[in-house]
């Protein structure tokens, strides 16, 4: 284990503004962040990754490594909730494990732009197609959540022939999230090619801001990751462990699946970060509408009390140790 990543990453400005919020919870200090704004630097972080990629696609293309590295990304968020729900029905019922696999084969936009951060504050090169993966990775995790209900569940659910699959397919690929993520990314990539000087004048907004509204939101994260401390007590140890072996798992495997396709370091930790990475935004407001047997504090607490944090703070320089050993820089 390389612990100068390690303690690099606990030093950047973002990880330490996230400290910063779940030591307010621990101390009981009033420090509040009014509702709206979290919101609001959600959508700015999300529109600006999602923009910024666009535009690097714009230059880069869809030939090279862009159709087999989105659709490997594809494939592991259609085959990891396979595997966790098999993991987790040792021990929970049908419901709780469906929800759990579809948050842990979704993808954090945080823990991804967090990673970003990192590759920049090692000046180690990313191509911005890899927010291709990202966008398209949310929304296959969440089907295959809800076919797993539907198809273990028929005989404890007496509505489940009436799903409704129109409304079930809309909230998985037409949240909010994937919505301003892809649509963003369409602009960026439309703009690289039609509109330079439209782009350039994005630049303040995208990028020179960028770096403070995750400071900010990361703020806020810590906060309510610290809140969420005590859910992970009803959790059980079962799935505390769960929460931290399963993406390591997830990441070993994205690591050699990185090799294979021949991506770089960057890009290679990148890709990592999305199979390691568990949704807590996404995934909860469609499990809260279509599974409402399941306990949100198991799939809320989870991914985002434990993963999100172990993810942010010692996750990304792991997942780097390993991008060093399998996939080692062009000097």
């Amino acid at each position: 284990m390389d612990t100068s990543l390690i303690l690099q990453n606990l030093l950047t400005p973002p990880v330490l503004f996230f400290f910063l919020g779940a030591i307010a919870v621990f101390v009981r200090s009033d420090l509040e962040i009014p509702a709206p704004l979290p919101k609001l630097f959600s959508l700015y972080l999300l529109l600006a990754i999602g923009f910024k990629g666009g535009v690097e696609l714009g230059h880069y293309g869809l030939g090279g490594q862009v159709i087999p590295t989105v659709t490997a990304a594809i494939v592991m968020s259609l085959v990891v909730p396979l595997v966790c729900f098999a993991v987790l029905r040792l021990k929970l019922d049908v419901f709780n494990s469906a929800a759990i696999a579809a948050a842990y084969g979704s993808i954090s936009a945080v823990t991804f732009i967090t990673a970003e951060s990192f590759l920049e504050s090692q000046s180690i090169a990313y191509d911005g197609f890899m927010v291709a993966a990202l966008a398209l990775m949310e929304s296959p995790a969440i089907i295959i959540g809800l076919i797993l209900v539907n198809l273990s569940a028929r005989q404890k659910r007496p509505d489940a022939k009436g799903m409704n699959w129109g409304a079930v397919l809309h909230e998985a690929m037409l949240n909010g999230s994937v919505y301003l993520l892809i649509g963003s990314l369409l602009i960026g990539f439309i703009g690289a090619s039609h509109s330079p000087a439209g782009i350039e004048k994005m630049d303040p907004f995208t990028n020179k801001l960028f770096y403070g509204a995750l400071c900010f939101f990361l703020l806020d994260m810590g906060i309510v990751a610290a809140q969420r401390v005590k859910d992970l007590q009803k959790a059980g140890w079962f799935l505390i462990f769960f929460s931290v072996l399963m993406p390591l798992l997830n990441g070993v495997v994205g690591g050699f699946i990185a090799k294979g396709l021949g991506l770089g370091p960057g890009n290679a930790l990148l890709f990592i970060v999305l199979c390691a990475s568990a949704s807590y935004i996404a995934v909860p407001a469609a499990m809260r509408m279509t599974v409402p047997e399941a306990n949100p504090s198991y799939y809320i607490s989870t991914a985002l009390g434990l993963t999100f944090p172990f993810n942010i703070i010692i996750g990304i320089p792991l997942y780097m140790g390993l991008v060093n050993k399998l996939i080692p820089a062009v000097s």
